[in-house]
């Protein structure tokens, strides 16, 4: 399936590396078939001929994916995802994490096979004028809010049978710096939204913010390892997943969030 899993980025994640069912892209629209120098009607009789010709082979690995790819291609230029309403008056912000959260939700609601989409939104490495309820850090936390409020709000029931997980690679040092901002941390927080997910609740231990107890630099200490959410939601969500092979050497210890 062409779209199985895929990162609306210009980069694939190391998450989906090596994944053979993976697709990066910016944007759906880059999703087609493109002749240079070749003008509509060549480009129509072209794709007719690789129709033919993928249909009229025997069955392989490469004819099937060719078949998926073309027949794809069909259903994207027929649902028109560049002219994609949403639904239930939802308002994506016009970010990048908001139109990528659009795109996810178009396809979501294609059924073209989707089973996992990644998004990254950088701009967190606030090291200078971070802010509190206004600055870098709250344009950003308004952002992320929003986008998935409106990618929620979109989805409906679909939402039943999505999930949602938000987490960063890296925290922030809880004292502020010359530059009123915060350098690189470690403890940090992630959020569950969507199917499966026991919400309303925060999970996992506090550590506190006295000093005796921050770890030995000063940082937020770690209490709840990322592993542990990850391994949870695709024990429940995604049955028959072998955890051993996702997190190798990693004894899961349940959160609960599920």
């Amino acid at each position: 399936v062409p779209l199985l899993a895929v990162a609306v980025s210009s980069v694939m994640p190391d998450s989906l590396r090596d994944a053979t069912n993976a697709m990066a892209l910016e944007s759906l629209a880059e999703f087609k078939l493109v002749l240079p120098g070749v003008d509509e009607a060549r480009e129509k009789s072209v794709t007719a001929m690789l129709k033919r010709l993928y249909h009229e082979q025997l069955r392989d690995p490469i004819v099937d994916a060719g078949q998926e790819t073309l027949d794809l291609l069909d259903t994207l230029n027929r649902m028109d995802p560049g002219g994609y309403k949403p639904e239930s008056g939802a308002t994506y912000p016009n970010s990048e994490l908001g139109n990528g959260l659009r795109q996810v939700a178009f396809l979501a609601k294609a059924q073209v096979g989707l089973e996992v989409a990644f998004l990254d939104r950088g701009g967190w490495d606030t090291h200078v004028a971070q802010g509190s309820s206004t600055g870098y850090m709250a344009i950003g936390l308004q952002d992320v809010a929003e986008s998935l409020a409106a990618f929620s709000k979109d989805l409906g029931e679909e939402m039943r049978r999505t999930t949602v997980v938000v987490m960063t690679e890296f925290g922030r040092r809880l004292q502020e710096n010359g530059g009123l901002g915060t350098d690189h941390g470690r403890g940090s927080a992630m959020f569950v939204l969507g199917g499966g997910a026991k919400g309303g609740k925060v999970h996992g231990k506090w550590p506190g913010l006295e000093p005796d107890d921050l770890d030995e630099v000063g940082d937020l200490r770690v209490t709840t390892d990322y592993r542990d959410v990850l391994a949870e939601i695709l024990s429940v969500r995604v049955k028959g997943t072998d955890i051993a092979a996702v997190f190798p050497g990693h004894r899961v210890q349940p959160v609960g969030i599920c």
